[in-house]
């Protein structure tokens, strides 16, 4: 996929995401976009991946692109961004995971940050 049709689609992808969800996150739009598999997801998680950039099913430069534009999409709409500890699952001592084989503290940061939607999650609970 080209930078053009992958601007398209990450944009298509932050308002679907914020409309369903409330919220928006790289790793459910690296999800959504089968960079990421649900079992990398799930052993990344689990603490059985160093980091998450290694199970990725593209280049650096990619994403890097795509946490930009996700970011640049979701001041578009004004949402809140908030940044989240991704943990360690399972049993045993809860590491904090990592996002980036560096470990680079601003792009850790780009990857745990969701950008919130308070009104559209307000919404969702009271349909529920």
């Amino acid at each position: 996929m080209n930078n053009v049709d992958l601007g398209k689609e990450v944009k298509r992808l932050v308002h679907s995401n914020r409309y369903e969800k409330g919220y928006v996150c790289a790793v459910d739009v690296l999800l959504q976009l089968g960079y990421l598999t649900k079992d990398d997801y799930e052993s990344w998680r689990f603490g059985r991946i160093d980091y998450l950039e290694k199970v990725c099913k593209t280049n650096l430069g990619k994403l890097t692109f795509i946490n930009k534009l996700i970011g640049k999409y979701s001041d578009e709409l004004a949402l809140k961004s908030s940044w989240t500890a991704y943990n360690q699952f399972g049993k045993g001592i809860k590491r904090r995971l990592r996002f980036s084989k560096s470990g680079d503290e601003s792009i850790e940061d780009k990857y745990a940050t969701h950008y919130i939607d308070t009104k559209r999650i307000n919404e969702l609970k009271e349909m529920k």
